[in-house]
């Protein structure tokens, strides 16, 4: 059998246990598009004009919910109005890194109730596989699904080498929940031992850091091509953000709009071009 990411998405999708990673790779599939945005901004209009431009032509959108600075419950409605108008999983950003206690009521309570929307969160590996089971313990009677923060595209990111391995070990023992990994490479066999069983194995892998136009930032961010990413790298998820939308201040949607279009037609691209290789 072929390696997963040489398969097409709705091979893969058949294979998943978790819902969510069925409902993911099934959307990509329906709608051709391996792109997520991430709306990162801070006002609602300028969010709910970016999801409305883009929304067509993604398979997920990404959000930082804490950081938009007007935020009420109704977001949260008209957020999950737009993910069934569209189409497309939400995946809340939300990178957390307590114990498992700590991040059950974090993903569960407060005032963004982040179990009850997301379809997808992540978590980093640090506190260990306690994080995973506080996570579960909520996300999974909603069918929710975790990331892992294996690799970061930022300059100097420590998620390197054993921290990585560790993180792939940590999702190996919980695949009924972890579905994937925020990474650069294919996970597949990372950090197995002999007697480890990695036969099916088939992690998501979902790349910041993409760009068309530019190869970094000020802030020591790193950008590679949806062709460098998909087809080199074989991950499967492209996440960009400002390369859509810019600074996210009084969005020019036509604009956005655009940029979408040329993404998710690169990405889609780079990924018929791995999957006809076999």
């Amino acid at each position: 059998m072929s390696s997963p990411h040489l398969q097409t998405y709705n091979e893969r999708a058949k294979k998943h246990a978790n819902k969510a990673a069925r409902a993911l790779l099934g959307v990509m599939e329906e709608k051709q598009s391996n792109l997520s945005v991430s709306v990162d901004v801070t006002k609602s209009k300028d969010f709910f004009d970016i999801i409305e431009a883009v929304g067509p032509h993604v398979c997920l959108i990404k959000t930082h919910i804490d950081i938009l600075e007007d935020f009420d419950p109704t977001v949260i409605d008209r957020l999950r109005e737009l993910s069934e108008k569209h189409k497309f999983l939400i995946f809340e950003d939300r990178k957390f890194a307590d114990i498992g206690s700590t991040v059950a009521l974090q993903y569960s309570k407060g005032i963004y109730k982040i179990a009850d929307w997301a379809h997808i969160t992540n978590a980093h590996a640090v506190p260990g596989p306690s994080i995973i089971t506080g996570l579960a313990s909520v996300g999974i009677p909603k069918d929710r699904g975790l990331i892992l923060l294996a690799e970061m595209s930022s300059k100097g990111a420590l998620t390197t080498g054993s921290y990585t391995e560790d993180a792939v070990r940590m999702a190996r023992a919980r695949r009924d929940f972890v579905i994937g990994f925020i990474a650069q490479h294919r996970m597949e066999g990372i950090g197995a031992s002999d007697t480890d069983n990695i036969a099916g194995e088939d992690f998501l892998v979902l790349a910041p850091g993409v760009g068309l136009d530019a190869t970094g930032d000020a802030m020591g961010q790193q950008y590679r091509t949806p062709e460098q990413v998909v087809f080199e790298s074989g991950c499967d998820v492209i996440i960009v953000g400002r390369g859509i939308y810019g600074k996210g201040e009084n969005v020019d949607t036509r604009e956005v709009l655009k940029q979408a279009q040329r993404y998710q037609a690169a990405g889609w691209e780079a990924y018929k071009k791995r999957v006809q290789r076999t």
